[in-house]
């Protein structure tokens, strides 16, 4: 969340979300997930040619958790 409220809201965007979604773990299990500043920030890096791939195996419905930033 600190991204979408510190950093996506400042101009010229001015608005950040923060989504929630599960995928296929066995499909995400071959990406590694990395630590971004602290701790408590960890991501998995997809490589933007896995992109459409990533996607399919999207399970769900894509939710949106919290809204940062102007109207």
């Amino acid at each position: 969340m600190t991204i979408a409220r510190d950093w996506n809201t400042q101009e010229p965007a001015g608005v950040g979300y923060v989504l929630e979604f599960d995928v296929d773990e066995e499909f995400l299990a071959q990406y590694q997930e990395h630590q971004v500043g602290s701790k408590i920030h960890t991501e998995y890096w997809i490589p933007a040619a896995d992109l459409a791939h990533f996607n399919e195996h999207i399970v769900g419905q894509i939710r949106i958790v919290e809204r940062f930033g102007s109207s």
